[in-house]
């Protein structure tokens, strides 16, 4: 060793005996300012080295070295996952200290020559201490993707003029830029530096292109992105045909049907693209036509404890995402993929393995669609392909898997079935719709169908003629 561990080891004691955790409580106001501001100088030499670390990771991590890069040999699959598990920071966290390590390391060619970092001006300042790893990032961000088209003396001066800016460095910066205000800055160069010329508008918007989960909060899974301009069209197209006026059912009446447009859609159309969407996944997921994970079709998995499941209270876990599901999004999920019971002894070894149940088969479906044409709630112009399969009766009631107990309801019906007021009953094995109260107070039962053959068939029968 270099005797670098020994040495931050004794600055981290000096740190924890200069100030208690609750210090701050008793200073002043101008004791807490100052602390703070010094505090964060610390914090930037901190940084660099942080980011010089992880940056040096990434480089002994190569793919091009295979079983030889150091994550490998440290059981990680990638630079990424070592840095977490050594520093227990966020996998988002780690990847952007690796990202800007790598853009402001100094390289080595091929003949063993010095070369500068991608970005030697962000490099130089942050090893200073002046530049830390937040504004540093921002730099880096906005400029590297002008990099293939700026030219290299402009791109240059960008660093050098962001960076100045940044570290309050020359007579016309006087105060140091915010990271916000960096941001700014650096976006306005990244115009200046990438403009039309040089790259088609077409590549430029290949090359951008892009679609991102976020980290959870408030139980939702925030999503960004940028879509090419006919795949934006596409999926416009989509909500203008989803989301346009309904035309109520077969059996409504005209009154009916405006008391339907008054008040029988509560969402907002935000709500209402979302709803969209969990439709399309739900659509391209049953459709046998994408990639399999482990020879099965992509199917979310989800466990939840069969006593949670009895009693309607705990949480439910969905493979992949972070936050937990609600039992009654179990539930639906449930009613529409069925469910496979494992059982645990007290020591979470797995002692019984129960077959899959409650999924209704391909040909289930198909004859369930002909029967009802699509989501049988009136007014949703969700189609038959887009629909999930609703027990009429549940499985822990008796209810079968079968025809005769399953009906078509979109995404949001099926998931609001139970508390949206409106009633469904087979009746000889044909379903049938009741709507809510604020819509017929008399509470009255009719035969439910969008399918163009059956409703061509009540047209056709006589008056009086049994359906």
């Amino acid at each position: 060793m270099n005797g670098i561990v020994e040495a931050l080891d004794r600055v981290r004691s000096s740190l924890l005996d200069v100030a208690g955790f609750d210090d701050p409580a008793g200073w002043s106001d101008h004791e807490l300012l100052a602390a703070t501001a010094a505090i964060e100088a610390v914090g930037r030499v901190v940084d660099a080295h942080r980011v010089a670390s992880a940056g040096e990771i990434g480089e002994r991590s190569r793919v091009e070295l295979g079983g030889e890069r150091l994550s490998v040999r440290r059981g990680c699959r990638s630079a990424a996952e070592l840095l977490e598990r050594l520093t227990q920071v966020s996998g988002a966290e780690s990847r952007r200290r690796i990202s800007l390590g790598t853009a402001t390391r100094c390289r080595r060619g091929m003949t063993g020559e010095a070369i500068d970092a991608r970005f030697p001006e962000v490099a130089a300042a942050m090893a200073d201490g002046e530049l830390g790893a937040d504004a540093a990032g921002t730099i880096v961000r906005e400029l590297e993707r002008t990099r293939r088209v700026a030219d290299p003396a402009d791109l240059r001066a960008a660093e050098r003029e962001l960076v100045a800016a940044a570290v309050a460095s020359g007579e016309t910066e006087p105060v140091r830029c915010t990271a916000d205000e960096l941001r700014v800055q650096a976006q306005v160069w990244a115009a200046f530096l990438d403009q039309d010329g040089p790259e088609p508008d077409d590549e430029r918007a290949m090359r951008r292109r892009g679609f991102r989960l976020g980290r959870a909060r408030d139980g939702l899974i925030p999503v960004t992105g940028e879509l090419l301009p006919e795949v934006a069209a596409g999926l416009r197209r989509l909500f203008d045909a989803h989301l346009a006026p309904r035309s109520g059912g077969g059996f409504m009446t005209a009154e009916e049907r405006a008391d339907l447009d008054r008040n029988g859609e509560q969402r907002t159309a935000e709500q209402q693209r979302h709803d969209v969407v969990a439709a399309i996944i739900q659509a391209a997921a049953r459709s046998g036509e994408h990639p399999t994970i482990g020879g099965a079709p992509p199917t979310v998995l989800v466990s939840v404890c069969a006593a949670d499941l009895e009693t309607g209270h705990g949480v439910a876990h969905a493979d992949g995402i972070e936050i937990p599901v609600s039992i009654h999004a179990a539930r639906q999920l449930i009613c529409t993929g069925g469910t496979q019971q494992v059982t645990f002894d007290g020591g979470g070894r797995i002692i019984r393995l129960g077959s899959p149940e409650r999924c209704f088969t391909p040909h289930q479906r198909r004859a369930i669609t002909l029967r009802d044409g699509g989501c049988l709630i009136p007014g949703c112009s969700v189609p038959a392909s887009w629909c999930e399969i609703h027990h009429v009766i549940p499985d822990a009631d008796g209810g079968p898997t079968h025809p005769d107990n399953g009906v078509l309801l979109c995404w949001f019906h099926h998931r609001t079935i139970e508390t949206s007021g409106w009633g469904i009953r087979m009746t000889r094995g044909v379903p049938q719709i009741r709507p809510p109260v604020w819509l017929d107070p008399g509470g009255r039962w009719r035969h439910a169908t969008k399918s163009p053959t059956r409703l061509t068939d009540q047209l056709e029968r006589k008056p009086g003629e049994a359906a």
